[in-house]
């Protein structure tokens, strides 16, 4: 049918049309499988362009967060309220509790690309910590509720 349509617009004289759909669809496919295979050679990259002050304190920030992750496992609460208090300070939104004024400087001094990078971190710090927090609190729990029957079976047998 689009042949027929082609054919017919031909003899009218607007424009003239060697190739059926089906040659003209086929050419299409072959190009756009050129294409694919060039995409799949391309690798992007993109770099955050930082000024050497913006570099410093990327560092610096960066430093800071690895400290605090690093004392986790001494003092899990006192580290999450840490984390809160570095997060309060990429946020422009105002949180409930106190905000890391040294760390909100620092986080300032950085890229704009950067300050987002370091509240994501900061963000997927907290999750995680939340989501030990209630693994800890369910194991807790299934060892409770497991002493419990334990205990329930003791007290079975000698009675």
């Amino acid at each position: 049918m689009a042949q027929v349509k082609i054919n017919a617009k031909a003899s009218e004289g607007r424009f003239c049309r060697s190739s059926s759909m089906a040659d003209r669809s086929s050419r299409l496919l072959e190009s756009l499988d050129q294409l694919e295979l060039r995409t799949l050679t391309v690798e992007v990259s993109v770099e955050t362009i930082r000024n050497p002050q913006q570099q410093e304190s990327l560092k610096h920030a960066t430093r800071v967060i690895v400290e605090v992750v690093s004392k986790f496992l001494n003092d899990l609460g006192n580290a999450k309220s840490h984390l809160m208090s570095l997060y309060s300070a990429c946020s422009s939104e105002v949180l409930p509790g106190p905000v890391d004024q040294k760390f909100q400087s620092i986080v300032i001094g950085c890229a704009l690309e950067d300050q987002k990078k370091s509240k994501r971190c900061l963000e997927t710090l907290l999750r995680n910590i939340e989501s030990s927090n209630k693994a800890i609190k369910l194991q807790e729990h299934s060892i409770g509720v497991g002493s419990l029957a334990l205990q329930q079976n003791a007290d079975s047998r000698f009675n």
